[in-house]
């Protein structure tokens, strides 16, 4: 397991998008981290903070505006010639967030999800493409009844259902889940990660997991990175982070964490962030956190605290670590 290659290496990202001549929002500035083959990697982070926008520079619906994205070996961060960018639209798939939007209400399941297939003529004959799609309806555990539904038809989980048959029908090695069980009840949630560690089981593919509930990403995640406007401020194995988190933001995501024991939610004091995230478009000098930050010296006015190891593995951008 040791020396496999990260499927996913991504390297002083940046994603920056000029609203006019004096204002530029950076909504991702500088962050890396990478994915092993057939682990889950959680982003997380409140809303504003950047995540969404990784995983869509990642997947290049937006055009990075500097740094390295390279997946199975080869640089996808800049110009795309066609084998590149054919591997990277089969071996890359995403799951958005809201199942309704992203799937077409005028088109029928079986051609939703074999949408894929048709662009790449990736069968032989029609009934080939019509089992695949068959087969990855029973996968996700809808049956072949419903390929000849239209959307509107099921309820958000099965659409979700939907979105990750259409992902995973092209056979990807990493699958991106923005966001992908949020709109969702908390009984369908469980039922669709669960559903997503299955598949990951008997596939070996990987996620890029984002979300902003930790509990979650904790239940799916091998590791976890925590995102705050636009930069990494810890990232490591999920249960280092989980259960020895050292960033005064990854405690109050934790702390925010329900626990059903109530004598120990009782001790477990939860700590309130005052404020909200600044803005993108002209971050403060120094921590972009040490306006909210309990723990805030003065160094952190005036340095922006870069990643330190602090454990093995274990990695946090705060001055509190020397």
């Amino acid at each position: 397991m040791e020396n496999k290659e990260p499927i996913l290496v991504v390297k002083d990202l940046k994603q920056h998008f000029k609203i006019n001549r004096n204002f530029t929002v950076k909504a991702v500035d500088g962050i890396s981290f990478d994915i092993m083959p057939g682990e889950t990697y959680g982003l997380v982070g409140e809303s504003g903070s950047g995540k969404s926008t990784t995983g869509r520079s990642i997947i290049r619906l937006y055009k990075p505006t500097s740094g390295s994205i390279v997946f199975n070996g080869k640089e996808i961060g800049g110009k795309l010639n066609k084998e590149t960018s054919k591997e990277l639209h089969t071996k890359m798939q995403m799951i958005f967030q809201d199942p309704m939007a992203c799937l077409n209400p005028r088109k029928k399941v079986i051609d939703i999800i074999g949408q894929g297939l048709d662009i790449h003529k990736s069968y032989s004959s029609i009934e080939e493409r019509n089992e695949k799609i068959y087969e990855m309806l029973e996968l996700v555990g809808l049956s072949r009844e419903h390929a000849s539904r239209y959307p509107h038809q099921f309820s958000g989980g099965q659409r979700q259902r939907i979105g990750i048959a259409r992902a995973l029908i092209m056979n990807p090695d990493l699958i991106i889940a923005d966001e992908a069980i949020s709109a969702l009840d908390v009984s369908i949630q469980a039922q669709v990660v669960n559903l997503m560690k299955k598949i990951q089981k008997e596939t070996g593919i990987a996620y890029l997991f984002i979300a902003h509930d930790l509990s979650m990403v904790k239940h799916i995640s091998t590791h976890i990175g925590v995102m705050y406007l636009g930069q990494m401020v810890e990232k490591g194995p999920a249960d280092n982070v989980y259960m020895k988190p050292k960033h005064p933001y990854t405690k109050a995501l934790l702390s925010a964490v329900p626990i059903p024991d109530p004598k120990v939610a009782k001790a477990n004091k939860r700590i309130v962030l005052e404020g909200d995230i600044p803005s993108p478009i002209d971050p403060p000098p120094g921590c972009r956190f040490k306006g909210r930050c309990k723990e805030a010296m003065k160094i952190c006015s005036e340095v922006n605290p870069e990643l330190k190891e602090v454990e093995t593995g274990h990695f946090v951008a705060c001055h509190l670590y020397k």
